[in-house]
């Protein structure tokens, strides 16, 4: 079906010289046998130029089947072989048209049993300060040492680079949440157990990144700590700054944090000697032995 570096002729006009991959096209009504050329870098104007209407044929060059396309499909980018199949799978998709979905034999199962393990996405939610980035540092050392492995995508650390465009605004921060939740899905389907660390203090955001994985694969651990004990924390100085009117939209201040209502987990703050990073860490390995994530 390809000929490399041949001489290139639309079907039924004359030859031409360029060299380059070519594909043989004949009309149906041809007397002919013997498929004239077409250059790929003519193909998208093949249309415009053949001779004839209705459907061409795309004969085999070592004996291959023949694939019958009709002028319609010559207009989707130029592409030969089973357009009419391919051109049913294209879909759009927000500002992303024309796209299509590309399968691999090596897939998520396969990736798990590789690793020994599930993967998920644990999102770990709660206000300025709850504890959440020790929580997932914690975590991950504990699967580190099991032989586990585990990405911790930071609230602040994806904002150094991925989402550094972005600001606090609501929309911003939507949208922050939007692409995290996009590349924990990402990190979930290689076989990997993903801890997304974010305030993320929208409902209906945490909600929409859920709905992106199969049920039982997001797992939402809240951090529910006062928010008197966070702004007495405040190791950043970020209470101190909204308090003073120095930052504005900041959550928890003059931005609301809409708590989860029915978290997988949920770590409480209990008042005096709260329990260690370490210890609430442990409680998320326990549900992930208990779910079997820890084992492919």
């Amino acid at each position: 079906m390809i000929a490399i570096g041949g001489r290139s002729a639309l079907a039924g006009g004359t030859p031409s010289s360029s060299r380059g991959l070519g594909i043989g096209i004949e009309p149906p009504s041809s007397s002919s046998p013997k498929p004239g050329f077409v250059a790929l870098s003519d193909l998208g104007s093949v249309n415009s130029r053949l001779s004839f209407k209705g459907s061409i044929r795309i004969k085999a060059m070592e004996g291959s089947r023949t694939v019958t396309v009709s002028e319609t499909d010559l207009n989707t980018n130029g592409h030969a072989g089973n357009l009419g199949k391919s051109q049913s799978l294209l879909s759009s998709i927000g500002n992303s048209t024309n796209i299509q979905w590309h399968e691999c034999s090596v897939n998520k199962v396969e990736r798990q049993k590789l690793l020994k393990q599930k993967g998920c996405v644990i999102w770990i939610t709660g206000l300025s300060a709850s504890g959440k980035s020790s929580v997932a540092c914690a975590l991950s050392q504990i699967l580190h040492r099991r032989g586990k492995l585990s990405y911790i995508l930071d609230g602040d650390n994806v904002r150094h680079g991925l989402n550094r465009d972005l600001s606090f605004k609501a929309e911003d921060r939507a949208e922050n949440i939007r692409r995290v939740g996009e590349v924990a899905k990402l990190f979930a389907d290689a076989g990997v157990l993903c801890i997304a660390s974010l305030i993320s203090p929208y409902k209906r955001d945490r909600d929409a990144c859920r709905a992106l994985l199969p049920d039982g694969d997001f797992i939402e651990v809240f951090m529910d700590v006062p928010l008197q004990v966070c702004e007495e924390r405040d190791p950043k100085g970020l209470y101190k700054l909204a308090r003073a009117g120095k930052i504005k939209g900041f959550t928890g201040i003059d931005d609301p944090y809409e708590a989860p209502l029915n978290s997988e987990i949920v770590l409480t703050h209990k008042g005096g000697d709260c329990d260690s990073p370490i210890e609430m860490a442990e409680e998320v390995i326990s549900y992930l032995e208990e779910k079997g994530f820890l084992q492919a």
